[in-house]
């Protein structure tokens, strides 16, 4: 079981002069949810190396025990430090592919190519793609064989507006998760606010926000078993 995650390179919070990048509950989870069911996993990003981490997913108040693993275990950090360059890997060595969120990917990987033709070589091959609180952006430009969105007509769920009003960042965001993929024809649905909510429809699988890292990827194994 071979499983690819995506990370973002930007670390640029827009205009605000704040700093950004990947939300550390989401890849720490997932990593440790695919690590311990035995999977062999890639951690790859845009540029490559050390990907940038949302100074804010590293807060006391965003701790889990996740995380808590993740900063104890040095094998982890080193792995992280050295992603490979997205654009040199290719969909069909991979069973699947997992986006942790944060916002970095609304800037880099929702407009990366091989991002883009990533998903489409997933999918087209029968391949899981997962995404969760931010990273369902990446859905943004990727078109099924028919030329339509991927997301059109799928139960697809991702950061709501309402969590991005609360976080104070609506105007500062390049689009809203929830407002693109409903504007390119997913059914868009959620939960409750800061809630764990996940929703799989065919080899989509999209979480709402960090609460729903961990279960998008017991969601992903869930896929892969099947």
């Amino acid at each position: 079981m071979k499983i690819l995650m995506v990370l973002t390179s930007h670390d640029k919070l827009g205009e605000t002069g704040a700093k950004t990048g990947f939300w550390l509950e989401e890849f720490a989870a997932p990593y440790y949810i695919f690590k311990d069911a035995g999977a062999t996993l890639t951690l790859a990003s845009p540029l490559g190396g050390q990907p940038p981490l949302d100074p804010k997913s590293d807060d006391a108040a965003a701790q889990t025990e996740s995380t808590e693993r993740f900063k104890a275990d040095q094998t982890a950090q080193t792995e992280l430090a050295q992603t490979v360059k997205l654009n040199t890997l290719s969909g069909h060595d991979f069973d699947a592919v997992f986006y942790p969120g944060g916002h970095g990917p609304l800037w880099d990987l929702a407009e990366d190519t091989a991002s883009i033709t990533l998903i489409e070589t997933m999918l087209a091959a029968g391949k899981p793609v997962a995404a969760v609180c931010h990273a369902p952006g990446v859905l943004r430009h990727p078109r099924a064989p028919n030329g339509n969105p991927i997301v059109q007509g799928k139960s697809v769920t991702g950061f709501t507006n309402s969590e991005e009003l609360a976080v104070g960042l609506s105007k500062v965001v390049p689009f809203l998760v929830e407002n693109m993929l409903r504007e390119h024809g997913g059914t868009y649905s959620k939960g409750a606010d800061w809630q764990p909510y996940v929703l799989t429809d065919g080899l989509l699988i999209t979480g709402q926000n960090p609460a729903s890292s961990a279960p998008a990827a017991q969601a992903l194994l869930q896929k892969l078993a099947a």
